[in-house]
C-alpha cells in the first residue's frame, strides 16, 4: 500500500494542483486544519500567488470580515491608506497580526502597480462580521445601502428616512452585548425594532434589485454601455452591504432564540453569509479561497459545542451545490504542530501513512487515494489539540486533492515591518 499512496503525491505547485482537475474551476478553495500557522500561510501565498500568473486568476477571498476587507481591497487595487492602516483595520479574527497575511497583501499591491482597473486582483473578506463570541451592529451596512439609494433614486421609494433607520439600530452595544452569546435573553436581535429593521433592509435590497438598469447605467440610447468601472464598484459593494445587512439581522434573530437548535441555526446562518458572498465574487472573475476546511468541505461540517453537538451545510457545500465542477476544493493535513501538542500521527491515519512519505510537502489525489484504500479507512486521528481538526479519511472521495504538511514548526510571530 506504501507504493501505491506515494504513485498519488506530487510536488506542491500550481501545476500539480490544476492536473487534478478537469478544467480550471470559476472558484478554487484551498483548506487549513488550523489557524494561526504562518508556515500554511505561506505554502497558500506561494501556490496562489502561481495560480493567480498562470491560470488567470483574479480574487483571492480570505476567511475575514467582508466588510473590513473593503480596506484591503482598497489598498491593494489602489493603494489607499498605508499596509500598517489596513493590516490592523481590514482583517478580523487577529489574522491582520500574521506575517504571512502582511506579504500576501504586499504583494497583491505590487502585482497591481501600473495595471488598468478592469485587470487588478482584488482582495475580499468572505466572512460576515462575525465572532466566535457575537455578532457586529448591522449599522454599518444599512446606513450604506441606504445612502446608495438616496443618493440615487427618489427618496419616496425608500421604505424609511436615515434619522428613521437610525432609531431603529439605537446604540451599537445593544447589538455587540458579550452575553448574548451564551444567553439568548440578553440578545436584541428579535425586538420590535429589529424585526421592523428586517423588513426595511428585505425591502432596500428589493430596491436595490429593480433599480438595477438605472443603477448600472443600462439604459437607452445606448442600453450596452454601462456606467464607469468605479460606478459598478459601488454596485457591487451595495450589494454586499445588503446581503451583510440580512444577514445580520437574521444571525441577531438566530441569537434570540432560545430553542435547542439554536447554535445550529447560528452555525449554518455563518456560513450561509459566506456562500452568498463567494457566489458573488465568483460572478464577477475566477477566485482563489482560503479558509478552515470545515467551512469549504462538501460534507456536512460538525462541531461540539456547550449546547452538544451540531451539524451543517458548510459555505462550500453550498457553493458546490450552485457551482457543480465551477467549484473545487483541496484540504491541507499536517503531520505535526509540536508546539501544539499535535505529535508524530499514528500510523493507522490518514496523517500516519501520508507522514510516512519522504515529501516534506505534497498533494494528494484524493480520489486516487480513497480507490487505494478501497473499503478499509484509515482510523479518524484523534486530535489532542481543540484549535486542529484532522482529516476525515471518508471525505477522501468528496475532495478534489490534498495538501499535506509534514511538520509545522513553530515560528514566533515578527513584529510588523514598517510599510
Amino acid at each position: 500500500m506504501a507504493t501505491d499512496i506515494k504513485h498519488t503525491a506530487r510536488t506542491v505547485d500550481a501545476a500539480a494542483v490544476m492536473r487534478l482537475l478537469p478544467t480550471r474551476p470559476r472558484l478554487l478553495a484551498l483548506g487549513e486544519p488550523t489557524h494561526g500557522e504562518d508556515t500554511l500561510l505561506e505554502l497558500r501565498n506561494e501556490l496562489f500567488r502561481q495560480l493567480v500568473e498562470q491560470e488567470g486568476y483574479r480574487a483571492i477571498a480570505i476567511e475575514s470580515d467582508c466588510m473590513k476587507g473593503l480596506l484591503v481591497d482598497d489598498y491593494v487595487t489602489s493603494g489607499k491608506g498605508t499596509l500598517d492602516e489596513v493590516m490592523e483595520h481590514g482583517f478580523s479574527h487577529g489574522f491582520g497580526a500574521s506575517a504571512a497575511n502582511r506579504e500576501l497583501v504586499r504583494w497583491m499591491r505590487a502585482h497591481n502597480e501600473g495595471r488598468p482597473a478592469s485587470e487588478r486582483l482584488r482582495f475580499a473578506g468572505f466572512d460576515g462580521p462575525l465572532e466566535i463570541s457575537g455578532a457586529e451592529s448591522p449599522r454599518q451596512a444599512l446606513t450604506a445601502l441606504h445612502g446608495h439609494l438616496a443618493a440615487r433614486v427618489d427618496t419616496d421609494l425608500l421604505p424609511c428616512t436615515a434619522d428613521v433607520l437610525d432609531r431603529l439600530l439605537g446604540t451599537d452595544d445593544r447589538w455587540t452585548e458579550p452575553a448574548a452569546m451564551m444567553d439568548p435573553a440578553q440578545s436584541t436581535g428579535q425586538s420590535p425594532e429589529a424585526a421592523r429593521l428586517r423588513v426595511i433592509a428585505d425591502d432596500l435590497v428589493a430596491l436595490l434589485d429593480a433599480q438595477a438598469p438605472h443603477l448600472l447605467g443600462i439604459q437607452a440610447p445606448n442600453p450596452l454601455v454601462g456606467n464607469s468601472w468605479e460606478e459598478k464598484e459601488e454596485w457591487h459593494r451595495a450589494r454586499l452591504h445588503g446581503r451583510t445587512a440580512t444577514g445580520l439581522l437574521r444571525y441577531h434573530h438566530g441569537m434570540a432564540d432560545a430553542s435547542a437548535a439554536r447554535m445550529t441555526r447560528l452555525c449554518a446562518l455563518r456560513d450561509l453569509m459566506m456562500a452568498g458572498n463567494l457566489l458573488a465574487l465568483a460572478e464577477r472573475d475566477p477566485v482563489l479561497v482560503f479558509a478552515q476546511n470545515s467551512h469549504l468541505q462538501r460534507p456536512k461540517s460538525s462541531m461540539r459545542m456547550w449546547q452538544g453537538p451540531v451539524e451543517w451545510w458548510s459555505a462550500g457545500a453550498l457553493v458546490s451545490a450552485r457551482l457543480g465542477e465551477e467549484y473545487a476544493f483541496v484540504a491541507t493535513a499536517l503531520g505535526t504542530i509540536r508546539h501544539q501538542g499535535v505529535d508524530t500521527p499514528p500510523s493507522d491515519t490518514l496523517e500516519g501513512l501520508l507522514y510516512a512519505l519522504p515529501e516534506d510537502r505534497c498533494v494528494i489525489d484524493a480520489p486516487r487515494l480513497a480507490a487505494v484504500f478501497g473499503d478499509t479507512l484509515p482510523v479518524v486521528r484523534e486530535s489532542p489539540w481543540f484549535g486542529y481538526a484532522s482529516l476525515d479519511p471518508g471525505h477522501l472521495t468528496a475532495l478534489d486533492g490534498v495538501v499535506f504538511v509534514k511538520d509545522v514548526p513553530h515560528v514566533p510571530q515578527a513584529a510588523p515591518r514598517p510599510s
